[in-house]
């Protein structure tokens, strides 16, 4: 870094947290990222207090991820013709009300492995809806001189808040059960749509004010996907990361770490992978390097240690450092992606990009989740853990290899200040 962009590095953080709308955003975010921690902790031992199997949990666990992706196109299209900070503050709502609900099945002791796997879907439904509108929302909030230090922040900030999620999932299922860790997630959703509801941004008119139809408006997003090389390649590269740990970190990861340890130590390694998410948000405030989107898919291959530790050690420090790996790499990258969609997209098409980007990534998830539990059965859980580290650190180095990806440069606007 140079001594200019160090000097600036505190005057853009002020330049985007002066921004009314980008605070509303990131505390919205930041606290349901709290509460979405927990959940992941709080289901998976709700479904095997149920008496259900690792089979049975993939397939709850597919089932939230499949009803995510078949709704995602729609909330991208809706996320380009509606105000989104509306989709937003909607989908916080519901969401609120549906996890209350399933909070209130487990407490009082009626919900069964079928009922909580529909909520779940209902629940994936409404999240996916306003994906597309989140991640856009970001270039609504702050000057283009301001966007990276405010895509870096606002990761930070909901990275963060799931490292204390996770590491307080692990104490109120142990404490209080489930039902009641889910019921907290509930009440972060409900905050979160108050703070959805104050921010006040421009509106995007999709396509100049044209309205073409559902089909026209995804045929115009897959367009522009396909018009940047770098991004439905790399999209696809996800696809396989999704395919294969999906199932680590919904099915395997929890038995595995339980069998070995205890169910506290799976929150704990789960919180290690987040402290590796903010190490990474930390690094990527000050690093920023002119081939962010190289480098970044460098640092990806890290994410093969966590599979790597479960399947190799017994020693819970050798789980949690290859945890924080983990997170630190796939951190880095995340943010030099999520920067290269936002300086490289229009405005009027960013929500659909955003959801072809999302369901080009978990579309593959709910198969992984459904059919991890056999494979580890027929293979051995720990043979399977490492084929899945061999293929998340190979095709990410292979990624690296590509011309779009080598070359696409970060670009660099001047700060007024």
């Amino acid at each position: 870094m140079t001594e200019n962009a160090t000097r600036l590095r505190p005057s853009r953080l002020r330049g985007a947290l002066s921004s009314g709308a980008y605070r509303s955003l990131i505390a919205g975010t930041t606290i349901s990222a709290f509460g979405n921690a927990i959940t992941p902790v709080a289901l998976a031992f709700a479904v095997l207090e149920l008496g259900g199997s690792a089979t049975q949990l993939g397939l709850v666990v597919a089932a939230f991820a499949a009803a995510e992706v078949v709704t995602l196109l729609f909330g991208g299209v809706l996320g380009d013709r509606l105000p989104r900070q509306v989709m937003m503050q909607g989908s916080a709502t519901a969401t609120s009300a549906t996890q209350a609900l399933m909070a209130v099945t487990l407490v009082a002791g009626w919900a069964s492995v079928p009922m909580v796997a529909v909520i779940g879907v209902l629940n994936g439904c409404l999240g996916a809806l306003s994906g597309p509108s989140s991640q856009a929302m970001t270039r609504q909030t702050v000057p283009e001189e301001h966007l990276a230090s405010a895509v870096a922040l606002r990761r930070l900030c909901s990275q963060a808040a799931q490292v204390l999620g996770f590491a307080v999932a692990g104490v109120l299922v142990a404490a209080f059960g489930p039902g009641w860790a889910i019921a907290v997630d509930a009440t972060t959703f409900l905050v979160a749509a108050i703070c959805f509801s104050m921010i006040r941004v421009p509106r995007v008119v999709s396509g100049a004010g044209r309205r073409p139809s559902l089909v026209g408006e995804l045929r115009d997003g897959a367009a522009e996907v396909f018009r940047h090389t770098w991004l439905w390649l790399l999209i696809g590269q996800a696809l396989l990361y999704h395919l294969f740990y999906g199932g680590v970190q919904g099915v395997l990861g929890p038995i595995v770490v339980k069998d070995t340890w205890s169910e506290a130590a799976w929150g704990w390694a789960l919180s290690a992978l987040m402290t590796g998410f903010i190490l990474g948000g930390l690094v990527s405030l000050r690093w920023r390097p002119r081939r962010g989107l190289y480098a970044g898919t460098w640092m990806l291959s890290l994410t093969a240690a966590f599979p790597l530790a479960m399947a190799l050690s017994d020693n819970l420090y050798v789980l949690l450092a290859g945890a924080a790996l983990h997170g630190f790499g796939l951190e880095l990258f995340s943010v030099n992606w999520d920067l290269s969609i936002q300086q490289n997209i229009p405005e009027d098409k960013l929500a659909r990009v955003y959801a072809f980007d999302m369901v080009g990534s978990f579309v593959a998830r709910p198969l992984g989740l459904v059919v991890t539990g056999p494979i580890s059965v027929l293979v051995g859980m720990d043979r399977w853990l490492v084929a899945v580290a061999l293929i998340m650190g190979g095709s990410s180095l292979l990624a690296t290899l590509l011309p779009s990806v080598r070359t696409l440069e970060r670009k660099v606007v001047s700060d007024p200040a």
